[in-house]
């Protein structure tokens, strides 16, 4: 017997979802801080240990042998993408992205939140073709740290301005991985590919068949996952495909197969997957570090990109947009607000340390580029709380 879960309204989905992500962004910088803690005591040793225990998955004369490290990086984040790319679909559908006059805003705000913060990085690190592959690194926005920092304003912050953060931090995310795709696959194998595109197939046959048990689509979403692992491509963009391909038009829309998963899988993915991953890709050894590290071009370029670019990003396409009328100021918010929101945006963290895992791999630069990611990061959590704290008026203040 299926059971039913009563249908969310839209506000009271909105404020689960918020609550649930600002929960999680404690969670993350606990794990941060234990990694680094564990790096710089003498549970080193045992830290890198841990992450490089080698882990094996066999299936008949087929298998994959990673360590811990890309296991958590390669499976556990492929769930994450997984829960990512059914939120863009759903708003694609239903939400916000729906409605082109609704996304206009965020939609710009993101573009100009990506590409900024790329030039700032290309400037400080042009002409060195190993510190380029950075470039993605301060284009991420952290959700889950950045509606925290929303969280501790409360009622200051108008649910309009945070339906704007949410709206772009999803956008954000459609372009990462998009990013990912193009810019940080290896060499592609043919089988491989030609196995997850028959795989891709079968699991869009089955949406228009009308199959709605999940289990099917787990399934052959496994073998997708195996074969982009397999192919050169990474394999969190198999979790994004099985995501649109995971039905939630069906007979029954409050029982929908995605609004299922979406909801089963927030708590997993907040609560456990990020803070692993935040735990495995954080542990920075600041042993010897000096300011010389932090000016090398790419922490700095990355630091640069994430707290100047960002914002300057955000809120310049965000203003040209409001102040042509193209599309009006979100509810409630002033332009204070709205940059205060816009330098929140520099909260890279755990999406820019992913991007991060991908463009430095082997770890072939002469520093630790997640210096950048932690320093960018911070600033922009401080300075937006602080600008928002002076700018949002309290809830009974407005009128």
């Amino acid at each position: 017997m299926s059971h039913q879960l009563p249908r969310p309204t839209i506000a009271s989905a909105i404020q689960e979802f918020l609550a649930l992500e600002a929960a999680g962004g404690i969670l993350l910088v606990a794990a941060a801080a234990l990694a680094m803690l564990a790096a710089n005591s003498p549970l080193a040793d045992a830290y890198n240990g841990l992450l490089h225990l080698p882990l094996s998955f066999s299936a008949g004369q087929w298998s994959i042998n990673k360590s811990l490290h890309h296991w958590i990086n390669d499976g556990l984040m492929a769930i994450f993408f997984f829960l990512v790319g059914l939120e863009i679909k759903r708003e694609a559908l239903e939400g916000e992205l729906s409605d082109p006059r609704q996304v206009a805003l965020p939609l710009a705000a993101a573009v100009g939140g990506m590409a900024v913060p790329a030039l700032v990085y290309w400037v400080l690190n042009q002409g060195d073709a190993l510190a380029l592959r950075g470039w993605a690194i301060p284009t991420a926005t952290d959700i889950a740290f950045a509606l925290g920092v929303l969280s501790l304003l409360g009622e200051r912050v108008p649910r309009a301005l945070k339906l704007f953060l949410l709206t772009l931090a999803i956008i954000d995310d459609l372009g990462a991985i998009v990013v990912i795709a193009l810019f940080y696959a290896g060499a592609p194998s043919i089988a491989a590919l030609a196995l997850a595109g028959a795989a891709l197939l079968l699991l869009v046959a089955m949406n228009l068949r009308g199959i709605v048990r999940i289990s099917p689509y787990l399934l052959v979403g496994l073998v997708l996952w195996a074969a982009v692992l397999e192919s050169g491509v990474h394999a969190t963009i198999a979790g994004v495909l099985l995501a649109f391909t995971i039905p939630l038009r069906t007979r029954d829309p409050g029982n929908a197969p995605l609004r299922r998963l979406e909801h089963d899988l927030h708590a997993p993915v907040a609560f456990a997957i990020l803070p692993l991953f935040a735990f495995a890709n954080s542990g920075i050894d600041f042993g010897g570090m000096g300011m010389q590290m932090i000016a090398h071009p790419v922490p700095l370029g990355i630091a640069a990109g994430l707290f100047v670019g960002k914002q300057v990003g955000v809120f310049v396409a965000s203003a040209l947009l409001i102040g042509s009328g193209l599309s009006r100021m979100p509810e409630g918010a002033g332009w204070g607000a709205l940059y205060g929101v816009s330098i929140l945006c520099g909260i890279g963290f755990t999406m820019s340390l992913f991007v991060a895992s991908l463009a430095f791999p082997d770890a072939a630069l002469p520093v630790d580029e997640r210096i950048g990611i932690m320093l960018g990061s911070l600033l922009s959590a401080i300075a937006g709380y602080l600008v928002l704290r002076l700018s949002a008026r309290p809830a009974g203040a407005r009128g």
